[in-house]
């Protein structure tokens, strides 16, 4: 199992539930509360607390006992990833392949957030479409020098590091393709393909599905965004986006595989902001440290906890969204087959063992090097779950979350 940077820090002085917990009916005045932002916000305040129910532990040696709760597992919360992303990592050492891996990273212009706000499902769907379109297309053009299908992880990411919508795709992408012979062709070069190419079909092929969306009447225009429901009004935003260039970054290869999981690890599971980042909450303020990309230097970034809220909840994903996916030979479909076929073609090992149902005291163990059933006070016992606690039929998320008029009401 590979040690991620980072993976499991001390408790944090405030988490992002702090901050719902006590600004949410704030926040409630100035904007709606979305289906899909009621589910998030429920769970966030609801998880490792004794709505969620748990269960007792004591000690078997001196018989000290503690109470665990559950966790909420919802995929934006910023306390339940670390597991699921061990986990997930854990499953793709078996895809892995002794050739060096590139790092491509798709970004779409920042005019287009509204529209993607608005029509989330749709418009990110196009975007995993057209990034794949774009690099199984080089990876069969003979002028490549590959012409083969490539294979490759996309990773959806919506946030900057000031929680603002960016809406980007990283792409690992192992160097070499796959022939029609079934026969494997490494890359040879320090590059995979020219960005300035990429990002030109890249574009054509983004825009060509945008407009298809458009003319079949799936696109929602509201707000600041009305106004293109107009036909002259989206081609006039259409020949913008036309003239622009479109960011497509490259990372400098990855030539060890065994670093790809490290490296995978800092993208996968992450949500827009970690407990870790935010300094202080006080007086409906809040501060969270942020990166500076231009001068890699950390900075502090003080906004309102109404505000810091609508930026946390901009980044929700449609339910069932999937925001991991595989293209080409690394695609689910004949997936395990096909990769021991090329590690056997390499001369590497056919059979990579993975074990991704480890319990979660062992994938503790491997991680931390901790023993997290040992007992704390005698530090020589184990501690034993003795007692199963049910979930509370009341909810006090609910009362947190429940609009004010309500509330008097009650």
């Amino acid at each position: 199992m590979t040690q991620t940077s980072n993976v499991f820090l001390g408790k944090p002085s405030f988490e992002v539930a702090d901050i719902l917990r006590e600004y949410i009916q704030s926040y409630q005045e100035s904007f709606p509360l979305l289906p899909e932002h009621y589910k998030i916000v429920h769970n966030l305040l609801s998880c490792r607390t004794a709505e969620l129910g748990g269960h007792v532990e004591r000690c078997d040696h001196c018989g000290t006992e503690r109470i665990s709760y559950n966790s909420c597992r919802n995929r934006h919360c910023p306390k339940c990833q670390n597991i699921p992303r061990e986990r997930w990592l854990e499953a793709r050492k078996a895809e892995l392949l002794p050739v060096p891996y590139f790092h491509n990273v798709f970004t779409l212009p920042h005019d287009l957030n509204p529209i993607i706000v608005s029509n989330k499902k749709i418009m990110l769907n196009i975007l995993f479409k057209a990034v794949s379109q774009t690099l199984l297309a080089f990876g069969e053009n003979p002028k490549n020098r590959l012409a083969g299908k490539l294979g490759f992880i996309a990773i959806l990411h919506t946030w900057d590091q000031r929680l603002n919508a960016h809406f980007h795709l990283h792409c690992l992408i192992p160097g070499g393709v796959l022939k029609a012979d079934g026969s494997f062709k490494p890359c040879k070069r320090t590059y995979l393909f020219n960005v300035e190419a990429l990002s030109e079909v890249f574009r054509g092929k983004f825009l060509d599905l945008m407009t298809q969306a458009y003319q079949d009447g799936q696109l929602v225009f509201s707000g600041i965004c009305s106004p293109l429901e107009k036909p002259e009004r989206f081609l006039e935003l259409k020949n913008s986006l036309f003239s622009k260039k479109w960011v497509v970054y490259i990372q400098k290869p990855i030539k060890r595989p065994e670093y790809v999981l490290e490296y995978l690890g800092r993208y996968t599971h992450r949500v827009a902001i970690s407990n870790h980042r935010i300094v202080s909450v006080q007086d409906g303020m809040v501060a969270f440290n942020y990166k500076n990309r231009d001068t890699n230097q950390t900075m502090s970034c003080t906004i309102t906890a109404v505000e810091f809220i609508r930026r946390f909840l901009l980044h929700s994903l449609p339910i069932g969204f999937m925001r991991i996916r595989h293209f080409g030979f690394l695609s689910n479909r004949n997936k395990k087959e096909t990769v021991q076929k090329i590690r056997t073609f390499l001369g590497a090992s056919a059979d990579l063992s993975t074990d991704a149902n480890l319990s979660v005291e062992n994938m503790m163990s491997q991680l931390t090097g901790l023993d997290i059933t040992r007992c704390p006070h005698c530090n020589k016992g184990k501690m034993r779950v003795v007692a199963e606690l049910p979930k509370e039929s009341h909810s006090a998320a609910t009362q947190i979350i429940r609009p004010t008029i309500l509330q008097k009401a009650a």
